[in-house]
């Protein structure tokens, strides 16, 4: 067998196996206690030996061979395809000892692909304490397989399996020797007739080509027509073939677990999850925990990372004014100061809240949460066209909604999954968190509220609950339109509550502001630097024009305040001038109605590209429009800034008015580009830009016109 091998990883959703695949690659890679979050294959190198590297392919997660949603196709297409470029050499399977039953159906269709196989048995401890007792031999006999207990977040087991691994690497085990049941007896001369055509396949393989032969790319159009006479030719009902098949794999399981598995009387006592669940998904407690939750997880944003956030910024202010203090006045420290390092510090002071919230969402998936939360929601997602597995999506908009949208993938109904794809961007994501921060501080006052809560933090929880509801509405409308018929079921594995991995919540936030900085951070900093020269230069004749003026102008006098003065008229007015402030001015327009000023307009442009190079632009104009204050923060800035006829630019009306437009504005282009991948068509993208951006100019002028 060739080095290193391919092997697949596949199991039903919440089985372990993304901790699994964690634990042989040591990647850095997302784990989550919630179904269906593995939504693309992932692939990582695991040393199984000396002299054994293995290419380790997770797969989707699963509950049997025949898929439903787009991520279940993943893993059938891996399986099946004998052509494959990850077509595995041995199959890993992950079972759930605790719901042995139910999980033996996918490994024995698993067996019947006549790959070599290895079943790793996790939670042996809460199949104890649920009063199973499995023999782990006779299990083994009775399936033809290794069998090997494991347990991947504490790595038990795994020298073991690595093992079992090595000697299937070597042939000493091959494919498995008999049939879990007798396939070929199901549909004969079909199975026949595909095997023909596919060399080289099982009887069961052979079978699911029949079954799904429409589905399967890599069969040409004379593959598809050839299965198509043989199921014409011989009556070929795939319903029925398929009810047969399920039948008898479950009346050979019966007779596996009556003999390999000792269960306690099914009325012994609830288990701790039951009698949690009991409060937590109650009609009433439930959804008041349910706010609680989120209330705290806002409050904490800012309580927690306040500290840290006022240091950082305060650093890179007194950053600025000791190296413009240093350096001589050109234009190397002019974009040096007031390029790189305002870019800087517009990244570095969100990463304390970046971080934050990543480590409260994994916390929440880690002790088996989210999926409470999605059971609660099923009923007001169902009212608005969608059902409790679209929820999982939309709370994971508000980290990315990139992600969150391929999320959506395990969402079995179509018409469901289009309007999930088209909602999920109105969730706050965690690139509109540096907005909302900065407005909220300069025109909401940090006083409390009923003498413990935060003013700050309930408008943060408000705008976040005001995306989600605003969701919904377009769902509902969004239901009436799209005219797409389909049953929808809502099935979902309630996993049991946990501790949560405080070292794959602590790794889960580090590399969470590594991306942020990394990518995000990129184009900030390209940005800001792009504007910084846009800021500071423009057409000769009226940048002469201002120069000149304020030569004469500073000629005339020696006052020092009135130097002051002139010189930070100068830098407006040439700020104003620049290729920047013509542009700002152009597009002034149509962003006044809103309360916004020309500069705003910039920001708009530039955070197209991404929501939270809002802050960069800003750090970068207000940096190269201010005179003698480098050493002052961006929110110190912004708060002086005046208009003409000398009124504050960020009142009130104008906070709220922005942070209603970031809130629905499509303001991202990687989601542009996510959802024209995820549909396969530019229309719905433009749809989604369209009607995102109309929501948010009318809902903006509205909060203008009445806070104003």
């Amino acid at each position: 067998m060739k080095v290193p091998i391919n092997i697949a990883l596949v199991g039903n959703p919440n089985s372990g196996k993304s901790s699994l695949f964690n634990a042989l690659t040591g990647l850095n890679q997302k784990v989550s206690n919630f179904p269906g979050v593995t939504v693309d294959k992932k692939t990582g190198i695991a040393r199984i030996a000396p002299l054994l590297n293995a290419n380790i392919i997770d797969l989707p997660g699963t509950y049997s061979l025949y898929p439903k949603s787009a991520d279940e196709f993943v893993t059938y297409d891996v399986l099946l395809n004998p052509n494959g470029e990850d077509r595995p050499d041995m199959i890993l399977i992950i079972a759930d000892a605790s719901n042995l039953k139910r999980n033996l159906l996918f490994c024995s269709q698993i067996i019947d692909l006549k790959m070599p196989v290895i079943i790793g048995l996790t939670m042996m401890d809460l199949a104890k304490k649920k009063g199973i007792e499995i023999d782990l031999a006779g299990l083994e006999r009775e399936l033809g397989v290794p069998v090997v207990a494991i347990n991947p977040r504490k790595n038990k087991g795994l020298p073991a399996l690595k093992k079992n691994i090595e000697l299937i690497a070597q042939e000493k085990f091959g494919a498995p020797a008999r049939d879990f049941i007798d396939n070929h007896q199901l549909a004969p001369a079909v199975i026949e007739g595909v095997k023909q055509s596919i060399h080289g396949i099982s009887d069961y393989a052979a079978l699911h080509v029949a079954v799904n032969h429409d589905e399967l790319e890599f069969l040409d159009k004379a593959g598809q027509q050839s299965i198509r006479a043989l199921q014409q030719q011989h009556h070929f009902n795939k319903t029925k073939v398929q009810a047969e098949e399920i039948m008898q794999r479950y009346a050979r399981i019966k007779h596996i677990m009556n003999s390999t598995v000792v269960e306690t009387d099914p009325l012994q006592q609830q288990l701790q999850t039951e009698r949690i669940d009991n409060l937590l998904l109650h009609r009433f407690w439930g959804y008041l925990i349910l706010l609680v939750v989120l209330f705290l997880l806002f409050q904490s944003i800012f309580w927690i990372a306040s500290y840290p956030m006022d240091l950082i910024e305060a650093g890179f202010g007194s950053l600025s004014g000791w190296v413009s203090g240093i350096l001589p006045e050109n234009n190397f420290s002019d974009l040096l100061v007031n390029g790189v390092i305002a870019g800087l510090g517009g990244i570095a002071v969100f990463i304390p809240q970046i971080m934050i919230l990543f480590g409260l969402i994994t916390v929440l998936e880690d002790t088996g949460y989210m999926a409470r939360i999605s059971f609660l929601t099923d009923r007001l997602m169902r009212q608005v066209g969608l059902n409790g597995k679209s929820v999982m999506p939309l709370i994971s908009g508000v980290a990315c909604a990139v992600p969150a949208i391929m999320a959506a993938r395990n969402i079995e109904n179509r018409k469901e999954r289009l309007i999930t794809i088209m909602i999920t961007p109105l969730m706050s994501c965690s690139a509109r968190l540096p907005i909302y921060t900065i407005m909220i501080a300069l025109v909401i006052p940090d006083k409390p509220v009923l003498g413990f809560l935060s003013l700050p933090g309930l408008v943060m929880m408000g705008l976040y609950l005001l995306g989600f509801f605003m969701a919904i509405l377009v769902a509902a409308v969004m239901k009436l339109f799209i005219k797409i018929r389909e049953k929808s079921y809502f099935i979902m594995e309630l996993p049991v509550y946990r501790a949560p991995r405080w070292k794959n919540v602590g790794t889960t936030m580090v590399e969470k502001a590594k991306i942020f900085v990394m990518d995000a951070g990129k184009v900030i900093m390209i940005i800001s630097i792009i504007l910084w020269f846009l800021a500071s230069y423009g057409p000769s004749k009226p940048m002469q024009t201002v120069h000149a003026k304020y030569e004469q102008l500073q000629s005339q006098t020696t006052d020092s305040a009135q130097l002051a003065e002139l010189d930070h008229q100068f830098q407006s007015e040439k700020l104003a001038n620049s290729y920047a402030g013509i542009l700002g001015h152009a597009i002034e327009p149509a962003v006044r109605p809103l309360g916004f000023d020309w500069k705003i307009g910039i920001a708009l442009i530039t955070s197209f590209a991404a929501r939270e190079v809002f802050v960069g632009t800003m750090a970068t104009l207000y940096s190269v429009g201010e005179a003698d204050e480098t050493d002052a923060t961006l929110r110190e800035k912004m708060a002086s800034a005046t208009r003409i006829d000398g009124t504050p630019v960020y009142t009130l009306a104008t906070g709220l008015s922005l942070m209603i437009f970031y809130a629905f504005a499509m303001q991202c282009m990687s989601t542009l580009a996510i959802v024209k991948r995820e549909t396969k068509s530019w229309k719905y993208p433009i749809i989604q830009f369209v009607y995102m951006t109309a929501i948010a100019y009318v809902c903006s002028w509205i909060v203008f016109q009445i806070f104003q």
